[in-house]
């Protein structure tokens, strides 16, 4: 018997526009059928609802998504709900896998550019260092140090505390205690408590300062990159050189920051409501 439970939220259902979905259901060949059950069993816990929400006959759907739970694109759980067969789970790791942030963020970080008139970059948290997987130059007669590939220090960088953002205060320890916390300038942050605080900063106000901490001369802001799971894997900042902007006025910035990185944490697949999985161990 299928559950009687809610459908879940986070999509919406075609049976909300009745006449769109008749002129889908219409005109849609047996691969589009398959695919719109496919959907709704992922979103929807009823056979019912498939039914409503599909817009196709009851034999029709039944035989679909029977086809579906044979080849391991649906499982049925013990309630009757409908959950991802092991099938369609393995894609999906798969199609992750696949995954190249770098092309999925340029386009972002090139608007981004063009609004604030600074070098960008993303970048992501390699073991206990950042590596730099894109830099977008402003129109300005200078250029950042930094390089694509290049690896930096978590502790000292924007990006790097934006990443630290996301460990428990547990985790924090460990990486101090594991890589240490070495001067890359007088303004690198060098003891735990300094790090510890600053690292609650930036998860209360949602972005990272770097005010010169790791190249003098160079301030940055920073907001964390999201992954599907909600992970904060990557890190984008805004960089600037001090002689133009001061910090009051890179922090400014900080706006436009966090909603690049949204972006970009949403055209990985990150929303709010699907972020449910536990963070990776060496952050817990």
């Amino acid at each position: 018997m299928i559950s009687e439970t809610a459908p879940r939220t986070g999509a919406a259902s075609p049976s909300d526009h009745p006449e769109a979905l008749a002129a889908v259901v219409a005109t849609a060949n047996a691969s589009e059928k398959t695919l719109l059950v496919l959907e709704a069993a992922l979103t929807h816990d009823r056979f019912s609802e498939v039914v409503a929400a599909t817009g196709l006959a009851k034999a029709t759907t039944h035989r679909i998504i029977s086809t579906l739970v044979d080849r391991g694109f649906v499982a049925i759980a013990g309630d009757g709900s409908y959950l991802p067969g092991p099938q369609i789970l393995s894609l999906a790791g798969r199609a992750l896998q696949r995954i190249d942030i770098s092309e999925i963020a340029r386009p972002f970080v090139e608007e981004l550019v063009a609004q604030v008139h600074c070098t960008v970059h993303v970048g992501a948290a390699n073991g206990d260092e950042i590596i730099y997987l894109v830099r977008t130059d402003s129109d300005k007669p200078y250029q950042m140090p930094s390089r694509v590939g290049n690896a930096i220090p978590m502790h000292s960088s924007g990006i790097g505390k934006a990443v630290l953002s996301g460990y428990s205060d547990d985790a924090l320890e460990r990486f101090v205690a594991r890589a240490g916390l070495p001067a890359r300038t007088p303004h690198t942050l060098t003891t735990l408590e300094a790090l510890r605080a600053d690292v609650a900063e930036v998860r209360r106000c949602g972005y990272a300062m770097d005010r010169e901490e790791n190249v003098p001369g160079v301030a940055c802001v920073a907001a964390p990159i999201r992954d599907h799971t909600g992970t904060i894997k990557y890190g984008l900042s805004i960089s600037t050189i001090t002689v133009e902007h001061t910090l009051a006025q890179v922090e400014a910035m900080s706006e436009a920051a966090l909603r690049t990185a949204d972006q970009i944490s949403r055209a990985l697949g990150y929303t709010p409501e699907a972020a449910t999985t536990a963070p990776p161990a060496h952050q817990r």
